[in-house]
């Protein structure tokens, strides 16, 4: 008999297989529920409506750190369905006087969420690299588009930090525009630049793209976003469920990297995604999106650290307290 398991994740090439039944997890009657990534967030760490369900990492991780790990409701495994570069995510008004994020020092950056994952990243990256530590500015927390976003869990934050919620009738987007705060970090593109606003807003990198791939080169990372998590109760249940979800995550994203190196049609809308995928493996490696734990560690390190240092967790934590042991090593024959 197969356990009936619901997975909330939102609609990539690499769960494809998963969501259409072309891989199926073994021994589960897998419901693939596609939903927006900010539902199912929300959704799963306010109510666990899911059994399974993509995940922020900082989301999760904060989880962790305020459940004193197995008190905590949720149990992630090694399968990272989003990761992303952030340093195109830092954007201020066309006319602002900053030039690099030094410039920034002693302003007000609007945030979604203070411990949304993107912004964990461009914090500390910013810290490490750019010369703005992270207790320099101001943080302002709310909707980028529509009013009333709010952080998803409690945070319990150091008090040198400044980080407050903006009124409940404004936009970080408006505010920016209006000249109220002097940056935003978003995992989301503002609106006004999508509408061909570019005389309004900037990036604050003239050239995104080639501050991320001298930082992969320098660093050897790239950003994990999301991570996949259980509730705990359904993983103490039948504990090799963790094991056969992320075997099925594997299969789905190795069918997914065939598809992409095909040549003699081409299966995505993208003119030179060969070239493309070509100049990708040479900066990142031939599996530049791995899941497990041994292949991520280093990453993950890093984001713990920038989680601690961030007033997100009570301590540092480790990789090897995120994940269900059985999804941490592998049998060999």
């Amino acid at each position: 008999m197969r356990i009936p398991i619901t997975l909330a994740c939102w609609d990539y090439d690499r769960t494809r297989a998963l969501a259409d039944g072309t891989v199926r997890p073994e021994g589960i009657d897998l419901t693939y529920l596609n939903l927006p990534i900010e539902e199912t967030f929300f959704r799963m760490l306010r109510h666990r409506e899911f059994d399974a369900a993509e995940m922020s990492l900082s989301s999760y991780v904060t989880h962790v750190g305020a459940g004193q790990l197995d008190g905590s409701a949720l149990v992630a495994i090694p399968v990272f369905p989003s990761r992303a570069f952030r340093h195109n995510g830092i954007y201020v008004r066309a006319d602002s006087h900053a030039t690099k994020p030094a410039d920034l020092a002693g302003g007000t950056v609007g945030v979604p969420e203070y411990q949304l994952t993107a912004v964990v990243w461009i914090r500390g990256i910013l810290a490490d690299r750019h010369q703005l530590p992270i207790t320099s500015v101001r943080y302002r927390t709310g909707g980028m588009h529509e009013p009333g976003r709010i952080e998803k869990q409690r945070l319990d934050l150091p008090s040198g930090l400044d980080v407050a919620a903006i009124p409940p009738d404004r936009t970080l987007v408006d505010m920016l525009l209006n000249g109220e705060i002097d940056a935003l970090y978003a995992p989301r593109t503002p609106q006004p630049m999508l509408d061909g606003g570019r005389q309004q807003l900037r990036h604050l990198f003239v050239d995104p793209r080639a501050e991320e791939e001298r930082y992969a080169a320098e660093t050897g990372i790239f950003p994990i976003m999301h991570v996949v998590v259980l509730r705990r109760d359904v993983y103490r249940a039948h504990p090799w469920i963790a094991r056969s979800l992320y075997t099925a995550f594997e299969q789905a994203k190795s069918l997914t990297e065939a598809r992409m190196a095909e040549v003699a049609a081409n299966p995505y809308m993208m003119p030179w995604l060969a070239d493309e995928l070509e100049r990708t493996q040479s900066l990142l490696g031939n599996d530049f999106w791995p899941y497990g734990l041994h292949a991520n560690r280093a990453t993950l390190e890093v984001f713990l650290r920038y989680a601690d240092e961030q007033g997100l967790t009570p301590r540092r934590l480790q990789a090897d307290e995120l994940f269900a042991p059985e999804t941490a090593e592998n049998y060999v024959i």
